[in-house]
């Protein structure tokens, strides 16, 4: 087995297509590569046999986009065998989806909407990981979504998720880009979110890059469009998550204007440094 495969995971990128080849014999320590699942949804080919071969150098791991866990029927059963034939093949480390809906009467909008926090969509979304978590044999992480509009809500989001991680068993899966944007877009409370999210819930951290709407610039609305550098304040809210929820993986996103393999290295490198940093120092505290 290869060492770096067991070395502790810190910072990891999203898989493209476009890397594979500069990506294939990279190894640095700490790194590891996240997949959408639904893209492996082949029988065969090319980009399985990339993935076989990724999965034999560094941790994987599986992030859905298309399970509309909160939707009003359940994930769809032919999309959960497919993922779960996935993760029985690849056994990834980390198996992630979105506290979202995005389907309705068999129509799929291919965007992640955002959940009203009431009891009636908290237990849609309960049932939904249930039937997910089974299909795949294993727990789940759930990621929160990115809001653009304030709902009547019967619970704030921090109890929604936990509730229904709670329930469940699933981890949460923190996108403090959607945290930030939700906060510029909604007036969410950052501090108090993660002050509120138990330590031992939070398996995994996203960070992204974001635009504006060219659409609403009076009014500011900042679009989750994962196609630019991770902005300044976004970085800033990374280092404040990983100050409470210690040595937890980094993913950075990047789904547009994809840049250079060597650029994204760099980029994710930075927040490899900012865990081990916090790393030492935490451990100088204890010393």
């Amino acid at each position: 087995m290869n060492s770096l495969i067991d070395a502790p995971m810190t910072a990891g990128v999203n898989l493209k297509p476009e890397h594979y080849q500069d990506a294939i014999n990279f190894q640095t320590p700490g790194l590891w590569y996240e997949v959408h699942t639904e893209n492996y949804f082949v029988d065969g080919g090319p980009r399985i046999q990339y993935l076989k071969a990724f999965s034999e150098r560094v941790p994987i791991s599986f992030h859905g986009v298309g399970a509309s866990l909160g939707g009003l029927s359940l994930p769809d059963a032919e999309h959960l065998n497919r993922v779960s034939k996935l993760v029985k093949e690849f056994n990834p480390i980390l198996v992630s989806e979105h506290a979202t809906w995005s389907s309705y009467q068999g129509q799929y909008f291919a965007d992640l909407l955002p959940l009203p926090k009431t009891r009636a969509a908290l237990q849609s979304l309960i049932e939904g990981i249930d039937a997910y978590q089974n299909a795949i044999g294993r727990n789940i992480l759930i990621e929160n979504p990115t809001n653009y509009l304030d709902f009547i809500s019967e619970m704030d989001e921090p109890d929604f998720l936990i509730e229904a991680a709670n329930r469940t068993g699933a981890g949460i899966l923190l996108d403090v880009n959607n945290l930030y944007l939700s906060n510029k877009n909604c007036g969410l409370d950052i501090e108090d979110y993660i002050h509120r999210l138990p330590s031992e819930k939070v398996g995994e951290i996203h960070i992204a890059g974001f635009s504006q709407d060219a659409n609403f610039t009076e009014q500011g609305l900042l679009i989750d469009s994962h196609d630019s550098d991770v902005a300044e304040p976004v970085w800033q809210l990374l280092e404040k998550a990983l100050t409470k929820f210690k040595n937890t993986p980094v993913l950075l996103e990047r789904d547009g204007n994809i840049p250079s393999f060597g650029e994204l290295i760099s980029e994710r490198n930075r927040a490899h440094d900012l865990i081990s940093e916090i790393d030492y120092q935490g451990r100088l505290n204890h010393v």
